[in-house]
């Protein structure tokens, strides 16, 4: 059988070092299994001074729970992530299993950072030279999908949400939805996870929900839920979420950085061809 267990999520972790320890903090006291960095763990991830200061608040934490992130903007592509980090695959994107759940962790980021700043076109951004390594990322998302297909949970994770209610994000959000397509629909996802936006904003389309928990530090932004008609929960708040997975459903509760209760809600376990209660 299969041992439900906790895992704790949050982002955006990267300029106000007093409330990411906070953050770190009320990590712990969820006893995690392991714990997932939305992106944009530091300022820059080209200055060594703020990976030291990562690392100085994360050092305690880091000994006894596995940190697994995801690539965000404010990288910058750098090696120092790539040195510091031992992750799976090409380590740009990667999946790993824990009990009945498939954990995707991509890269909404591609290497935009590596170019010189005339060759970048940000409105074409996933029209230009990225295209190919985008395409290839998702045909690797669709086998992770069907190889995996008795998971009992799918949780994906990246920077950019597929759903922005950050005035102005609302739009490039939209074409990177319209890249995704109906992927995560079609291949009964639960939950997708991203940060970049520095709230929290849950919204559902079409039996997946889309969460946006960037509030792990960098300076809290507005949003309008009017930007979304998928829109449920919107809140302007310093935040990680403590996933609870068991065997029939898992539960995502929202915590600020108070440690009140933003909101809980819950997934139901897919139904697969394995029943997790059987002991072997």
């Amino acid at each position: 059988g299969i041992t439900p267990f906790k895992f704790v999520v949050y982002g955006d972790t990267r300029s106000d070092h007093t409330i990411h320890r906070r953050i770190v903090e009320l990590a712990k006291k969820e006893e995690p299994r392991l714990v997932i960095n939305s992106g944009d763990l530091v300022s820059s991830g080209l200055e060594i001074a703020d990976w030291e200061m990562f690392f100085e608040i994360n050092r305690d934490f880091m000994k006894d729970v596995t940190y697994y992130p995801v690539l965000g903007n404010h990288e910058k592509n750098a090696d120092y992530y790539f040195d510091f980090f031992s992750l799976p695959g090409n380590e740009r994107y990667y999946e790993f299993y824990v009990g009945d759940v498939l954990f995707l962790m991509l890269d909404s980021e591609g290497s935009r950072f590596t170019m010189p700043e005339y060759a970048q076109n940000t409105e074409k951004f996933w029209g230009n030279y990225d295209t190919p390594y985008f395409i290839k990322q998702k045909e690797w998302v669709q086998e992770m999908l069907t190889r995996h297909r008795d998971a009992g949970y799918v949780f994906v994770f990246f920077h950019s949400p597929l759903i922005s209610i950050k005035e102005s994000r609302v739009e490039d959000a939209k074409v990177r939805r319209a890249f995704w397509g109906d992927i995560f629909e079609r291949n009964n996802v639960q939950a997708v996870i991203s940060g970049h936006d520095h709230h929290y904003h849950r919204a559902e389309a079409n039996g997946v929900q889309l969460v946006t928990s960037g509030g792990g530090g960098a300076g809290l932004y507005d949003g309008d839920p009017k930007y979304a008609p998928e829109s449920v929960l919107y809140k302007k708040a310093n935040h990680l979420i403590s996933v609870d997975v068991g065997l029939e459903k898992a539960t995502l509760k929202v915590i600020d950085i108070d440690g009140s209760e933003i909101e809980t809600f819950s997934v139901d376990r897919r139904k697969t061809n394995y029943d997790p209660s059987i002991k072997k």
